[in-house]
């Protein structure tokens, strides 16, 4: 198969589709419902997807978001940022920090001490008790979130996460309730979101994610007449156990056009940026051309984009 080019995953979108918020409620989000085999879609509202999913085997990622960006003073004045990415080990994480350019190994911005610069803004750096800053929200997101529970799903349990698994936002307790849920655990990390550079697909590589899965709950998606998957993340760990990847570990799993899917029938997911790799996955789930013009009628329907926008189900 012919490498997909990147630009193939460009779209032009207005920027007042960005969603700088969530909605009141959770489950009004609108969902835009596409069955492949017959390109047929429907608008409807995210609290009715149980109509839509009613017999199958709905997977979900409850990783919970680290309070992971700390905004701190430099000695000597001046802001400096630290975001927070995985834990390595006995008090050890890696970071990003910024401005790295007025940074230093040894150097203490709050309860962090900067251990080594391991470059293009990463450090390795050694954090004094548990994270305790803000959720990381995207850069696109300018305005102020009231209520951090936002960026929660209301079944995260696991910390863990740089990033909201944004699929899973849409569901409240009453609609989780209608349906029949399992569980596994991948921690989302930033690079997942970053721009691809490369010319072709082939030319990019994913950073690792770190995830784990009860052995009942593979039992259970693994025999399942048809499995639903809550984004992005939760289809990156049912293709890698199905791949024969252990139980828990890290996956770099870059699911990309002509990739075969094995374990996921149908995938809920929201609008996402160009040139990224959640993009690329549900151009292979769906189709690239397909996923081009669904993307086109969202913007014509005024769909709301990114973390807090919108969602889709791909039947």
């Amino acid at each position: 198969m012919e490498a997909v080019r990147t630009d193939e995953l460009d779209y032009e979108l207005p920027p007042e589709l960005i969603a700088q918020s969530p909605r009141d409620q959770r489950d009004q989000s609108r969902l835009l419902v596409c069955e492949r085999a017959t390109g047929d879609v429907r608008h409807r509202v995210f609290g009715e997807i149980g109509d839509e999913v009613s017999r199958d085997l709905v997977v979900v990622n409850d990783t919970r978001v680290l309070p992971a960006r700390l905004r701190v003073e430099r000695p000597g004045g001046g802001e400096a940022e630290v975001l927070l990415l995985e834990p390595v080990e006995n008090g050890f994480w890696d970071a990003l920090a910024r401005p790295t350019r007025r940074l230093r190994p040894g150097m203490r911005l709050g309860q962090v001490a900067l251990v080594e610069h391991l470059g293009e803004g990463r450090w390795r750096v050694k954090l004094d008790g548990e994270p305790n800053g803000e959720p990381p929200l995207p850069p696109y997101i300018t305005e102020p979130l009231s209520d951090p529970e936002r960026y929660q799903t209301v079944y995260g349990t696991a910390a863990g996460s740089a990033a909201a698994p944004t699929a899973g936002l849409h569901f409240t307790p009453e609609v989780l309730g209608g349906l029949d849920v399992e569980r596994v655990t991948l921690h989302v990390g930033l690079d997942t979101f970053r721009p691809i550079s490369a010319e072709t697909l082939d030319e990019h590589e994913i950073h690792s994610e770190r995830y784990e899965v009860r052995p009942a709950a593979w039992e259970r998606i693994r025999a399942a007449d048809r499995v639903v998957a809550v984004g992005t993340t939760t289809a990156r760990v049912l293709e890698s156990l199905a791949r024969g990847a252990p139980l828990a570990g890290r996956t770099s799993l870059f699911i990309t056009p002509g990739f075969e899917f094995r374990r996921v029938d149908a995938l809920v997911t929201n609008f996402h940026l160009p040139r990224s790799s959640l993009l690329a996955l549900v151009m292979a789930f769906a189709g690239v051309e397909e996923t081009r013009r669904l993307y086109r009628l969202a913007i014509e329907e005024q769909y709301r984009f990114y973390s807090f926008g919108d969602a889709m189900l791909i039947l």
